[in-house]
């Protein structure tokens, strides 16, 4: 079979999307099956796949100030299609398959990775000119795909409740976190976690966005809770962009850290965040809307215990094997927080079935699984 990949979420840091699309186009490499894969970017073909490069908080920072723009946004949604359908137009012969929604006029076959509908269910939680360009774009992916993968089987029944779009045409393929988390000993842990000022199991952990949508004020309610020996013993780390619509989340962070209890590292490069993970006490997670969850999945791997919301996706990625509660409900998230952190018996039991979880999902199966859907949509069309 012939591939076009789009490669362009491929950029450092590898968080989610920018991962999946790597670790996808890596194996798409070794895949005997696929006969011609070439990687798409922006308008042009590349010779090589992108190396990760350390320039975060550049790009995120040239790439915020574009989506608030309603002009750059509209100039891009608007020109973008024409360049790439151009640059497109002599591969019909091959399947096209955009990691990241996007798909743009193409005469082959065509396929996009949907990873949640937020654009649509929690427009609030994007800048409005976002929201508005993903949700003009995402409409019209709908009907130039001939088929549509979700990383959940939540975001699948979702997305075909909430567009009446063909079930059978949607499949489900799994995240997976990456080899770089597994549970590390503390000698191991002792350096990298000194430059942050933090001990091995001397911690709780969140890993995420500072935005409404993971809930953080929710969290930080909970955590208050919690008697301060406990809070000091086991502060609440949090560590992932700055984000949006976050003041007041930023000013009760600096209230928690000025008591001893919180601290928000910002971003932390990606070389660095296994060593955070595995160093953890707890991972704390009560996000009120995923399309996957990955960072789960990432503690999980590590050997940390997990408390997580009951929300979306979550369910389905932690598979019994977390504490769960209902993510706006206070008492009983600070309730299971306590448990995480003090049951002994409780953790052993979360460490082992965590990581025996965990270890059913991985990039291998995530390409065999996107192979496979390829081969259905070649055959079925």
């Amino acid at each position: 079979m012939n591939i076009i990949l789009s490669v362009d979420p491929v950029k450092f840091p590898l968080t989610g999307i920018g991962r999946y699309a790597y670790e996808l186009a890596r194996r798409l490499q070794e895949t005997p099956e696929v006969e011609s894969l070439k990687f798409f970017s922006g308008t042009n073909f590349l010779s090589v796949l992108p190396a990760p490069s350390d320039g975060a908080g550049k790009q995120h920072s040239l790439k915020r100030a574009v989506q608030k723009s309603y002009i750059a946004v509209e100039a891009y949604r608007l020109l973008m299609p024409y360049f790439r359908s151009r640059a497109l137009r002599e591969y019909d012969n091959f399947l096209y398959h955009s990691p990241n929604y996007y798909l743009p006029p193409f005469a082959g076959y065509s396929i996009a990775t949907f990873h949640d509908l937020s654009p649509f269910t929690w427009p609030h939680c994007h800048a409005p000119q976002l929201a508005r360009y993903l949700r003009k774009e995402l409409k019209t992916t709908l009907l130039r795909a001939d088929a549509l993968i979700t990383d959940s089987e939540y975001t699948r029944r979702e997305l075909a409740e909430y567009f009446s779009w063909p079930i059978e045409k949607i499949y489900t393929v799994p995240l997976a976190s990456s080899i770089e988390f597994y549970p590390r000993d503390l000698e191991t842990l002792r350096e990298p976690l000194s430059r942050y000022g933090l001990e091995a199991d001397g911690y709780s952990l969140f890993v995420g966005t500072i935005e409404p949508r993971k809930n953080i004020e929710t969290l930080l309610d909970a955590y208050s809770q919690l008697p301060i020996e406990l809070r000091k013993r086991w502060p609440l780390i949090l560590t992932g962009y700055h984000g949006w619509q976050n003041e007041r989340i930023h000013e009760r962070l600096e209230n928690a850290k000025r008591e001893g209890w919180a601290c928000y590292l910002g971003f932390v490069p990606s070389e660095d965040l296994p060593f955070l993970f595995a160093g953890a006490r707890l991972f704390t997670f009560p996000s009120l809307y995923e399309g996957f969850g990955l960072p789960v999945l990432e503690a999980m791997s590590s050997g940390v215990p997990v408390v997580c919301s009951s929300s979306s996706s979550l369910p389905e990625v932690a598979g019994g094997a977390a504490l769960m509660c209902e993510a706006m409900d206070v008492d009983a998230l600070a309730e299971l927080i306590h448990k995480g952190l003090v049951d002994e018996v409780w953790r052993s039991i979360a460490i082992e079935r965590g990581i025996q979880h965990a270890s059913a999902f991985s990039w291998d199966r995530c390409a065999m699984e996107t192979v496979q859907v390829y081969r259905q949509v070649i055959k079925g069309r």
